[in-house]
């Protein structure tokens, strides 16, 4: 019987932002709870032989560094953990480690680096350690060295992060079942993209990513993958990576070095996964689109991404805009992070409510005339409500519509957590399933998200879609972001009068 441990750590983690990430961010999962993230231990698809032992896994949705004291805690938890079944009389023979790759923590540089060379340190060099991650995770030289394995995700949108941690847990299995040495190499690639650049779906990420199965079969290897890097933390590790693994010493390193070229060379060609404006053309682009519903991404403050989720910076002027007129279809923010605001909200509730941006207090409120129209518990937003503005061009529609008509209206959700509207249960919840108005069962007029490309429940629904390059903690346009540690050079921040050095760096397990 061979032993296994699992468990990690996952949250992308910006640095632009002050928002810290900490306990009520995070979802502590241990024992049988930690188990069903793992579905083969209840088939024992990978055979009878195996004894997976969860540990303890701790994730979050994308938000700011994460406090120190909440990491150094989850840390010892897992590590002592792993210690105990060290002891045990089966002790370990594999780690399974579950991480994003993108956290950054309160006075460290490379959390999952640091954290994957005390796990060797503990476990010692005999045990596998296979590490399972987002595309968007940084591969920095620790992690990668303390580490017999690692692959990511293959898509932008990510659907397939189950898959992944299954693929992970397979190149496990079969590293315990070998006696060979097995082969990794790593290239580093001096490119760093801003997220909404990165997806899969289209050229040149549908076409790179595309190589990866060809390039497991002609070369016979065990994994090829490809990580974009987390471009909103300062931080040398951020930049793309290449990690290729097998038992081929001179297949592994041709491929990865193969793979890194091709990189390299569709570097300059990632462009925006969809249509983008500045925020002004954005809202006159949505206000005036016959096509409903309309959606804009409203990019810079995205909470998937670590944005803090308050940001003004397109609520304001669209709702100045539709105020003013002349075309006015019905209007849903989602959604607002109001922390002290949302649990205060009753039903029924009319007032002038002031909509602050709690990142940066230097922001003017938001005065907001409207009606609570829904109050409501979400198990990830906490308290929430629906505000729907009551303003003098609301009572103007009233008075002029016809019997039986609702006049158009702009609504806000609130919520008592940083939340990301990505799918249609999460707007169900909010009353608005399939993005309709429920006044009047008719689709929205403009739906605004928190995030970047859309999510594919979004994408289906939207008639219309634009990215509103706003600002924010996670603005699109990196090089007017104040980095000080990346490394260098690197593309878009430095010129390049050749190509750079992409030999591999190989290690044996």
């Amino acid at each position: 019987m061979m032993r296994i441990v699992a468990g990690g750590f996952h949250i992308e983690s910006s640095t632009f932002t002050p928002y810290i990430s900490g306990t009520a961010d995070f979802t502590v999962r241990r024992g049988a709870d930690l188990a069903a993230r793992y579905p083969w231990i209840a088939d024992q698809r990978f055979g009878e032989d195996l004894e997976w032992v969860p540990i303890v896994h701790a994730g979050a949705l994308p938000g700011g560094v994460v406090d120190r004291d909440f990491y150094d805690a989850w840390e010892a938890e897992f590590l002592t953990g792993i210690k105990r079944e060290l002891q045990s009389p089966g002790g370990v023979q594999g780690v399974l480690l579950d991480i994003h790759g993108a956290a950054s923590v309160e006075g460290m540089m490379d959390a999952e680096g640091q954290l994957a060379v005390k796990l060797r340190d503990l476990v010692g060099p005999d045990v596998r350690i296979s590490t399972s991650m987002d595309l968007h995770g940084n591969v920095s030289p620790d992690l990668f060295e303390s580490c017999d394995l690692l692959t990511c995700y293959r898509t932008a949108p990510h659907i397939d992060s189950p898959e992944t941690r299954e693929r992970a847990a397979e190149l496990l299995v079969r590293a315990l079942r070998t006696d060979q040495p097995i082969y990794r190499a790593r290239v580093a690639v001096p490119i760093l993209l801003p997220g909404e650049k990165t997806s899969t779906v289209v050229e040149p990420g549908k076409s790179l990513y595309g190589m990866i199965k060809p390039l497991i079969a002609d070369y016979d290897l065990w994994d090829a993958a490809i990580w974009m890097g987390f471009p909103w933390a300062d931080q040398p590790r951020c930049h793309g990576v290449v990690v290729v693994s097998g038992q081929d010493q001179a297949g592994v390193r041709a491929a990865a070095e193969e793979l890194g070229a091709a990189f390299w060379r569709a570097g300059t060609d990632f462009d925006f996964v969809g249509p983008t404006a500045p925020v002004e053309d954005a809202i006159t682009e949505a206000l005036n689109s016959p096509q409903a519903p309309f959606f804009i991404s409203d990019t810079g403050d995205n909470p998937g991404a670590g944005g803090y989720g308050d940001s003004l910076a397109l609520l304001r002027p669209l709702f100045a805009a539709w105020v003013a007129g002349p075309k006015r279809p019905s209007v849903l923010f989602a959604s607002l992070f109001a922390p002290d605001l949302a649990p205060s909200l009753e039903l029924g509730q009319e007032d002038v409510f002031e909509l602050f941006q709690e990142s940066d207090p230097s922001q003017p409120a938001l005065p907001f005339p409207a009606l609570v129209e829904k109050v409501w518990d979400d198990e990830r937003a906490g308290r929430c409500a629906v505000l729907s503005a009551v303003t003098p061009v609301n009572a103007q529609l009233l008075e002029s519509a016809q019997l039986g008509e609702v006049p158009p209206t702009f609504r806000v959700i609130v919520t008592e957590k940083r939340m990301q509207y990505a799918t249609e249960a999460d707007f169900a919840r909010a009353g608005f399933a399939e993005f309709t108005d429920p006044m009047t069962d008719e689709p929205l007029g403009v739906v605004t998200v928190k995030i970047g490309y859309l999510e594919p429940d979004l994408a289906q629904a939207s008639k219309g879609w634009v990215m509103a390059l706003s600002e924010g903690a996670v603005n699109q346009d990196l090089v007017s972001l104040d980095f000080r540690e990346l490394s260098h050079p690197l593309l878009p921040f430095d010129q390049f009068a050749g190509d750079p050095d992409l030999s591999a760096q190989l290690l044996e397990s």
